[in-house]
């Protein structure tokens, strides 16, 4: 919540990234152990969707938001914005529009090795795995500001 400045603050847009870690549905099998930490994590995304602004857009993979809270209105990818790889992606959307594919590279990946294919998931072990994993790339994020923008 380092970015939220209270009440004196009108705000027309959010896009929130709120952290993955015990939402995803590829940690699935850790839930059982980690469910407080699990508990505050819908919190945080339900205290997000009902903030008083006009316009928001949450960004998370599958799990946990679309089961516990609802389910995502949009689902893309990113060959769909320019990135010949897979890595399914949500959002939650509040008076925007669902997001128009704006460079469809897909039969491109598929001529691609699995490892380049699914680059977020073949990421290499280490300290910073988690923000390989977690980056928007830059074609979404192209694709938001100038849709949504």
């Amino acid at each position: 919540m380092n970015h939220y400045f209270g009440d004196h603050w009108k705000w027309d847009m959010m896009i929130a990234f709120p952290p993955c870690r015990y939402l995803t549905r590829s940690g699935s099998r850790w839930w059982k152990d980690r469910k407080e930490e699990q508990k505050q994590a819908l919190n945080f995304v339900k205290f997000l969707m009902n903030m008083n602004i006009e316009k928001i857009a949450i960004e998370n993979p599958p799990g946990a938001i679309g089961t516990n809270i609802r389910k995502a209105d949009q689902y893309i990818q990113p060959w769909q914005f320019g990135h010949p790889e897979k890595k399914m992606t949500g959002l939650w959307l509040k008076n925007l529009p669902k997001l128009i594919s704006t460079n469809v590279v897909k039969s491109k990946m598929d001529s691609l090795p699995k490892k380049l294919q699914n680059k977020c998931h073949y990421a290499a072990p280490g300290a910073d795995r988690w923000k390989e994993r977690s980056r928007t790339l830059q074609g979404i994020a192209n694709a938001m500001a100038e849709q949504w923008g």
